[in-house]
């Protein structure tokens, strides 16, 4: 697989596919038509807008990296402190690892960072997709929107999952966004086969693909 991305003609294929318009959520201004004629004139050597893209795991990572790759500078970031068995972080971390090697993305560990039950406490019995992950999904996308800053967007692939609202978190990501001073990009990774792209690309990596989301609440409903 050609994991390369220089701003060639393919790049811009894979922008024009990634503003289909059955894509809708991608509605941020800087995907209009101005974008996509300035793409086009980029020579090989014009830099492409960087995209922090914050990472749940190396699967959903991997529905959403080919879209992006030859389109953005793109970096991964590892911000899950809602992953606090510590083998299981480094597991998946080491798995996210292997993805940007294949695809040369550069991964940054986000470290621990704040304390997941603290921020939780009350809400431990809470359903999945309750108030539990709302407050994850503004703690990770806070701390991205952060970062983001010297970037020129920023993304999450948590929006891949079908098992998570796309909206609410696109939501929170565009309010972390404002609050920080730093763009984030509205995205729905589950569309358009993001999912099935995901499940063949990581077998085809042979990635470790989890059962849970990270947090050990969603581990003991296993």
């Amino acid at each position: 697989m050609d994991a390369g991305g220089n701003g060639s003609a393919r790049g811009v294929g894979y922008l024009m596919k990634y503003l289909h318009p059955g894509f809708v959520d991608v509605d941020h201004p800087a995907f209009g038509a101005p974008a996509r004629a300035s793409f086009g004139e980029k020579s090989e050597n014009s830099p492409r807008p960087t995209l922090l893209l914050h990472c749940c795991c190396a699967p959903c990572a991997a529905g959403a990296v080919e879209r992006l790759v030859n389109v953005f500078e793109l970096t991964f970031y590892y911000y899950n402190p809602n992953i606090t068995e510590k083998e299981e972080y480094l597991k998946r971390f080491h798995e996210l690892e292997r993805l940007g090697e294949h695809f040369s993305v550069p991964v940054i560990d986000g470290g621990d960072g704040e304390d997941f039950f603290e921020a939780v406490e009350g809400s431990e019995n809470e359903p999945e997709g309750g108030k539990r992950c709302k407050v994850c999904f503004e703690m990770r996308l806070k701390k991205t929107a952060e970062l983001a800053r010297e970037y020129d967007y920023f993304a999450t692939t948590l929006t891949l999952s079908p098992l998570k609202n796309a909206r609410l978190i696109n939501e929170i990501g565009e309010r972390a966004g404002e609050a920080a001073g730093s763009e984030y990009l509205k995205t729905d990774f589950k569309k358009r086969g993001g999912v099935l792209r995901s499940k063949a690309l990581s077998e085809e990596l042979e990635l470790y693909r989890q059962d849970y989301c990270g947090c050990v609440f969603s581990k003991r409903r296993l």
